[in-house]
């Protein structure tokens, strides 16, 4: 049998070009987005009625505006006008202690980032948000 070749009779290529037994390569970029947009299905589904319609973002920087007057810069912003939440990766990633600097940290801050976020939209407090989340057992 013949292997499939493309327009200009080169084959295929057989697997992933990481092989089968190495992890995909992923970004910081990418395992931050699916942390937070993981962490915002969980809160959805404890919240239905109350998220219904709310959009979860990502984004690099807030605006210039959303900067206070102390020059500090919001870890994630809430608009219930526009029924959105958006956390912003780069406040995380380039703030982070260094000795918080893996992937297991950086998901735990980004979907804490979520929970707090739920919180101030929910007007409630953070554990109450997901208080299943982080119980053992």
């Amino acid at each position: 049998m013949r292997r499939p070749r493309d327009r200009h009779q080169r084959r295929e290529p057989r697997s992933a070009i990481t092989g089968p037994f190495l992890p995909l390569t992923t970004t910081r970029e990418l395992r931050f987005v699916d942390a937070v947009t993981d962490a915002a299905g969980y809160v959805r589904e404890l919240w239905r009625e109350e998220l219904q319609g709310v959009s979860f973002k990502c984004a690099d920087l807030p605006e210039q505006s959303n900067v206070d007057e102390d020059g500090r810069v919001p870890l994630w912003t809430v608009d219930r006008a526009a029924r959105e939440i958006v956390v912003y990766r780069l406040v995380y990633q380039r703030f982070l202690a260094p000795g918080l600097e893996d992937e297991w940290q950086e998901r735990f801050a980004a979907e804490g980032a979520v929970f707090r976020a739920t919180a101030e939209y929910l007007g409630k407090d953070p554990w109450e948000v997901a208080p299943d989340r982080f119980r053992h057992g």
